[in-house]
């Protein structure tokens, strides 16, 4: 186990040292934050394949498989945009201005990326919705799990889907600060869902999900020392040549933290894309849940994060129960979130935002009505930029 702590493990059917044992179990079709749900997919599709790399290779020492991971030169990654595919001027990569660690406005996508307008996380209640509407919504998010090995309607949905609008890959199985060796067989099946969508990007947390083969379905705090900074850099470095693509990780909510931690979250998180080249998913939420039931100043957090770094935001309601509060995905977005995220886009500019709603979920009319709560925010912000380089 990589720090002190006990969690509530569930038993795989084979030993944790068994080298066949399957990729990382699954509860069923998965969401965030309990990211436990009856399945609805039906059966997974058998695949057997292997890491495609950059031709210098994975770092095979951070790799757990069968043998070598070998290298596949000479495969970029496929665009296969949708005939469909709506060709707005928020598909254009923005020039990044400013950024660094609180300085300036990002006014660009970071590093490249473009500026997806408002998003929704795509769920299967809603699927025949969006089929038959094909609603007026910029972009969704999908969990990438609940696809990667997936067949039948639910896929044949998302392609149709993916044919006219951008699609991003958030997955909550990486365990990027997790001690087991990454896996290469799910990396493997992430890349090849990226690639056959496309996904504008795939995302994840800054987080541990289990521990000797065992996965927990929860997104557990790492400590912010020096050590888990190396250890979880390298293993970013890995994924991402794994999938030829940047990844980007989400701040999640935490309701524990590390007495012998020597950074804050938000110095470790610069220093992260700052030594492995990720990207950042800021969860505005998130960041009140956890100031909250910390104590620190939400405002300060957001101006220490590099901003230039920042590719995406997610927006989402939380319970307060008083003493703490609980990232439920389950509700509207508090006034004290909307506040959060009026702040981080005057920090980082314009930036893709989606809504989370997992639990109670309301029909897709109404889930338009809260996101649209957000387009003020980025057209205020919008004005205000256009102003400065008029």
């Amino acid at each position: 186990m990589p720090w002190p702590g006990r969690v509530r493990l569930q038993r795989v059917r084979r030993r944790a040292g068994d080298p066949r044992r399957a990729a990382l179990p699954l509860l069923g079709e998965l969401r965030e934050p309990d990211q436990r749900e009856p399945r609805s997919l039906g059966g997974a599709v058998p695949r057997d394949e292997r890491v495609e790399a950059r031709p210098e290779g994975v770092r095979a020492a951070h790799v757990r498989g069968r043998g070598p991971v070998r290298a596949v030169p000479g495969r970029g990654d496929p665009r296969r945009p949708g005939p469909l595919l709506r060709a707005s001027a928020a598909l254009r990569p923005r020039q990044v201005t400013g950024g660094g660690h609180g300085t300036g406005h990002g006014h660009g996508g970071a590093a490249g990326l473009p500026d997806l307008g408002l998003g929704l996380g795509l769920r299967t209640p809603h699927l025949a919705y969006v089929l038959a509407e094909w609603p007026e919504v910029d972009w969704f998010e999908i969990i990438s799990e609940n696809f990667m090995d997936s067949g039948g309607y639910p896929r044949h949905a998302l392609d149709r889907i993916a044919e006219r609008y951008p699609v991003v890959m958030h997955g909550v199985s990486l365990s990027i600060g997790g001690s087991d060796p990454l896996d290469p067989d799910y990396l493997a099946r992430l890349r090849a869902l990226a690639d056959a969508l496309p996904a504008a990007w795939v995302s994840d947390h800054v987080c541990w999900t289990g521990v000797a083969g065992m996965n927990t379905h929860e997104l557990l705090p790492i400590p912010f020392t020096e050590e888990s900074l190396r250890h979880v850099a390298r293993r970013v470095e890995v994924v991402q040549d794994a999938l030829r693509r940047p990844l980007v990780l989400e701040n999640p909510s935490t309701y524990a933290s590390f007495t012998h931690s020597t950074m804050t979250e938000a110095e470790f998180l610069g220093r992260l894309c700052e030594e492995s080249g990720c990207l950042l998913l800021l969860d505005v939420n998130n960041v009140a849940v956890s100031a909250f039931n910390h104590g620190f100043d939400p405002g300060e957090y957001l101006r220490a994060l590099p901003h230039d770094r920042i590719a995406q935001i997610h927006i989402a309601g939380h319970a307060d129960h008083g003493t703490h509060k609980i990232d439920t995905h389950d509700r509207p977005v508090s006034e004290a979130v909307w506040d959060l995220y009026a702040q981080a886009i005057a920090l980082a500019g314009p930036t893709a935002t989606l809504l989370e709603w997992d639990d109670a979920l309301p029909a897709f009319p109404d889930l338009l009505a809260e996101l649209a709560k957000a387009r003020p925010y980025l057209e205020a912000e919008d004005g205000v930029t256009a102003a400065a380089h008029g």
